[in-house]
């Protein structure tokens, strides 16, 4: 039973691809019949001639990446595209690593922990780019003596 014009006439009222066309089984007669498009639109309404839904893409997967990513996964050494300097600008790691360490001796001053005095030659130290980290400072103050234990001042 060749139905290539009725399913071309339905694709063009249906406003789709002639591959999106389906036509109920037990109405192929009645189907076959039809050729003008008042036939093919009446038959349309009683649900003889349908369009199938489009084929879309799955986001499963790409969801499911997206999850691991945002736990911090997939950021291995395959996944990495351009040099380490693209991924994070060497200047934008310096202001967050100045600024993390400025606040925590600004933080140690409001303590009272650390003097006036000790406090600005640690300040210069954090502009010159002496201290790795915060854990360093720790560290730099532990071995000076510059914080007791108790958290007061020598």
């Amino acid at each position: 039973m060749d139905l290539k014009v009725q399913k071309r006439i339905a694709a063009s009222a249906l406003g789709v691809s002639p591959k999106r066309i389906w036509f109920d089984p037990n109405r192929l007669a009645e189907i076959k019949e039809s050729i003008t498009k008042i036939d093919i639109r009446s038959l349309i309404r009683d649900k003889a001639i349908q369009k199938k839904q489009k084929r879309g893409i799955s986001g499963f997967r790409s969801k499911k990446i997206k999850i691991q990513k945002s736990k911090g996964r997939r950021k291995g050494e395959g996944s990495k595209k351009g040099a380490k300097k693209a991924r994070l600008n060497p200047k934008r790691e310096w202001m967050i690593k100045v600024r993390l360490q400025r606040a925590f001796l600004k933080e140690l001053k409001k303590k009272k922990i650390l003097t006036t005095q000790d406090y600005r030659p640690l300040f210069r130290k954090v502009k010159g780019g002496f201290f790795r980290s915060k854990r360093h400072i720790k560290l730099y103050l532990g071995e000076h003596n510059l914080v007791n234990k108790n958290g007061k001042n020598k």
